[in-house]
C-alpha cells in the first residue's frame, strides 16, 4: 500500500486523537483528585483551557487575510515560549546536571528538528495531525513530565513554575489552529496537545517516582530543547515566500506592508516575553 493511499479514520470534522486525549485527561483528573495532586491538576487544566480556547479564535481567523493578526499570534507564542524556557527550564537543567542537562537540551532540539523534517511525510497522509501538531504534542508531553517531576520531587514549590511553563499555550493554540484550518485539517486535533500536559504530569505526580539528579537534569534539558525548537518555528518571518509573506502578497503594497510587519513581529515577541516576566513578578 502506498503512503499516498493511507487513511487515518476521522469522525466528520472531529479528531479522534483530540477526543481521546480529552477523555483520558478527565479520567486522570479523577485519579489526581483522589491522590491530592491539586497543583498539578490546576496547571494541567489551565494549559488545556488556554490552548483550547485560543484555538477556537485561531480557527476563526484562518479565513481572514489579516497579516497583523497572524504576526501577533505567532510572535506572542514565540516570545512567551523562549522566555519560559530560558528562565524556568534551562537553569534547572544546567543546575542539576551541568553537561547532562546540556545533552538533554541538544536531544530535545534535535528531536524537534527530526519530527519537523520527517513530519513532512504526513502531508501525504489523510490524517488530522500535521508536523506542527506533532511537535506541539511532543513538547506538551515533555512539559507535563517536567511538571510532574517538579511537584513529585519538590511538593513545596508553588504554582509559579508550572504556570510559567504553560504560559504560552494560548498563543500557541491560536497559531497552530490557524495552520491546521488553512491546511483543511480539524482544529479539534489540538485538544490532544492541550490535554498532553496533564497526560504525563498527573501520572508522574501520582506515582511519585524517585528520579536521580542526572535524570531530572536530562528531563529538564530535553523539555527545554523541544520547547526552544517549537518556539523558533513560531517566530514570525516577514519575508517573501513565508506564511506571513503569502498573506502580505495579497496587499497592493506588499513590500511596504512587510516592512511594517517586521516592527510588529519584534514588538509581539517582546510582549510575549514580558508577559511571562510580569507573571513571574506577580506570582513570585
Amino acid at each position: 500500500m502506498s503512503v499516498e493511499s493511507v487513511t487515518v479514520p476521522r469522525v466528520g470534522d472531529v479528531s479522534l486523537a483530540g477526543v481521546a486525549g480529552t477523555l483520558l485527561l478527565l479520567a486522570l483528573t479523577v485519579v489526581g483528585l483522589r491522590a491530592g495532586t491539586d497543583k498539578v491538576l490546576v496547571v494541567s487544566w489551565v494549559a488545556f483551557l488556554a490552548m483550547g480556547g485560543f484555538a477556537y479564535f485561531g480557527a476563526r481567523a484562518a479565513g481572514t487575510q489579516d497579516a497583523y493578526r497572524l504576526v501577533w499570534g505567532y510572535g506572542l507564542a514565540a516570545g512567551a515560549m523562549i522566555t519560559s524556557a530560558a528562565v524556568f527550564l534551562l537553569p534547572q537543567a544546567f543546575g542539576l546536571g551541568g553537561q547532562v542537562g546540556g545533552f538533554g537540551v541538544a536531544a530535545g532540539i534535535l528531536a524537534g528538528y527530526g519530527a519537523h523534517t520527517v513530519g513532512h511525510r504526513l502531508t501525504h497522509l489523510d490524517t488530522s495531525f500535521d508536523d506542527t501538531a506533532l511537535q506541539i504534542s511532543a513538547h506538551a508531553l515533555a512539559a507535563g513530565l517536567i511538571i510532574g517531576v517538579i511537584y513529585a520531587a519538590l511538593p513545596t514549590v508553588g504554582l509559579l513554575l508550572g504556570l510559567a511553563i504553560v504560559s504560552h499555550k494560548g498563543p500557541a493554540g491560536y497559531a497552530a489552529a490557524r495552520r491546521l484550518r488553512k491546511a483543511g485539517k480539524p482544529v479539534s486535533v489540538l485538544l490532544f496537545p492541550a490535554a498532553a500536559v496533564g497526560l504525563t504530569a498527573i501520572p508522574v505526580a501520582v506515582l511519585d517516582p524517585t528520579f536521580s539528579t542526572g535524570m531530572q537534569a536530562a528531563v529538564f534539558g530535553f523539555g527545554a530543547g523541544v520547547f526552544l525548537h517549537v518556539a523558533m518555528d513560531f517566530l514570525p518571518e516577514c519575508e517573501t515566500g513565508t506564511e506571513v509573506g503569502e498573506v502580505a502578497r495579497l496587499s497592493e503594497d506588499a513590500h511596504a506592508l512587510l516592512d511594517r510587519l517586521r516592527v510588529h513581529a519584534v514588538a509581539s515577541t517582546l510582549l510575549g516575553g514580558l508577559a511571562v516576566f510580569a507573571a513571574w513578578l506577580v506570582i513570585a
